[in-house]
């Protein structure tokens, strides 16, 4: 446990100093883009001395140090500025986007985890069979197809030909207006079910479908591949072929010694695929009028929002530092080998 808490320990530190490097690439990209944040704060019409009057106010007239400072001493309160588009507080903006994009996110993962192992394990041991070889294919697929291409395919096959799924948005416009969802967390799938909002749980969860499906496909691949590769490996390994030699069920051999041997590479897998999906998440919202953080973030990269990009460049980067490290302790913990 000692090793633990120390390799926890150093990890943390790691974690802060990257989080400071970050914060200090994120103003500076911002300072020199090409455009004037007091300009766009007024609007198009804005006259010189009501430009110069808020770039005061913004503090844009001060040194980079001192603007830096007064950055940092906001970012420690929890203040990541206000918006240029909508004059709102960029945190109450994320806090209140965020939730629909996790949503998404988190159904894609469980999706990805349940559909990706098993078809791992199940291409190992068929190796090189048929079965293998269109699981491979399946993989390579998900991999390689861009999200925003199989969306529309979705859109097309389930909307469009078959009928049976909703085109795009949250919750059907009759189930809002008739039973809305009372928010309570955010996320429409535990709101609903906490408040006993029937109606709203079904038009969540169809409407919840084609996203989530786009979302997972490249994170199933990801994780069959290196399911699959990893059981290969361990498959090898002199305590598999003795535990087999011996006479011990394969379903012992496979579960009980060789998956569990093998899970470390796809946690990794898994974690950085999950940390990716924030970003991943950007083009499919779109695509299916997803109300969520990268729904936000494209708006406000159009209307050139300095303070929300940096706000939610910044949050990305430090969701996509902590999910590396929960894959890190978790390695730790599931591979004493790691922490010594």
């Amino acid at each position: 446990m000692k090793r633990f808490l120390r390799y926890a320990g150093k990890r943390f530190l790691l974690l802060a100093f990257i989080l400071i490097a970050v914060s200090v690439m994120v103003f500076l990209l911002a300072r020199v883009a090409p455009s004037d944040p007091a300009a766009s704060y007024i609007g198009p019409h804005a006259r010189p001395e009501q430009v110069a009057e808020v770039r005061i106010k913004l503090g844009l007239d001060e040194p980079l140090y001192v603007q830096y400072a007064y950055y940092m001493r906001d970012l420690l309160h929890g203040d990541l500025g206000t918006s240029i588009r909508t004059h709102r507080p960029v945190t109450g903006d994320i806090i209140h986007f965020l939730p629909a994009s996790l949503e998404l996110m988190f159904t894609a993962i469980i999706i990805a985890l349940i559909v990706g192992i098993p078809l791992g394990v199940l291409a190992a041991q068929k190796e090189n069979t048929l079965i293998d070889h269109l699981g491979r294919l399946f993989a390579v697929s998900g991999v390689s197809l861009p999200a925003f291409w199989l969306g529309l395919l979705f859109q097309i096959f389930f909307f469009r030909w078959l009928g049976v799924l909703p085109l795009g948005g949250r919750i059907g416009t009759y189930i809002s207006a008739v039973s809305p969802v009372q928010n309570i967390t955010g996320f429409y799938l535990i709101d609903s079910l906490v408040t006993g909002n029937w109606l709203a749980l079904e038009s969540s969860i169809m409407h919840l479908i084609l996203p989530s499906l786009t979302l997972a496909a490249y994170s199933t691949g990801l994780i069959m591949r290196m399911t699959r590769s990893t059981m290969l490996e361990v498959n090898r390994e002199d305590y598999v072929v003795a535990a087999r030699a011996v006479g011990l069920p394969e379903r012992i051999i496979t579960f009980k010694y060789t998956l569990r041997n093998a899970l470390g590479p796809t946690v990794t897998a898994a974690g950085l695929a999950f940390a990716f999906m924030l970003t991943g998440t950007f083009f499919i919202e779109i695509i299916f009028y997803w109300p969520g953080l990268g729904t936000y973030t494209t708006m406000s990269i159009l209307a050139v929002d300095h303070p929300v990009i940096m706000g939610v460049t910044l949050i990305v980067a430090i969701f996509y530092v902590l999910i590396n490290l929960v894959v890190d302790l978790l390695q730790a913990l599931i591979d004493p080998r790691i922490r010594l």
